[in-house]
């Protein structure tokens, strides 16, 4: 049986969100990004989570994830902007049980 993880996202304001995951939808943390709000329309997941633009780019502030990014993230990183040891493309980030209590903070528009 599914349940719901809690992520914990940090907005470009500064201010700190609580916000339940579904983990049996197979969304991932773009996705929840912009299910919630948390970012100004049409500055999150603008090329639709295909690890193409860094939109999406997240600061990874524990140690719930893995900060190993896979080759797509890797290389999109590698040309965007504001780009830290923590980053991180919310769209391979899947939302599942494991990371439950994640802390992100999304990272400044490109």
């Amino acid at each position: 049986m599914s349940q719901d993880v809690t992520v914990y996202i940090t907005d470009r304001n500064g201010e700190r969100h609580e916000v339940q995951a579904p983990t049996d939808m197979n969304m991932n943390i773009m996705e929840l990004i912009r299910a919630y709000e948390l970012a100004e329309e049409g500055t999150v997941g603008v090329c639709g989570g295909m690890a193409m633009c860094a939109s999406c780019q997240c600061y990874v502030l524990n140690d719930v994830i893995s900060l190993e990014r896979n080759p797509d993230e890797e290389a999109m990183l590698w040309e965007a902007y504001h780009v830290k040891e923590n980053s991180r493309l919310g769209c391979q980030i899947p939302i599942t049980e494991e990371i439950d209590g994640l802390e992100l903070e999304i990272a400044p528009e490109q």
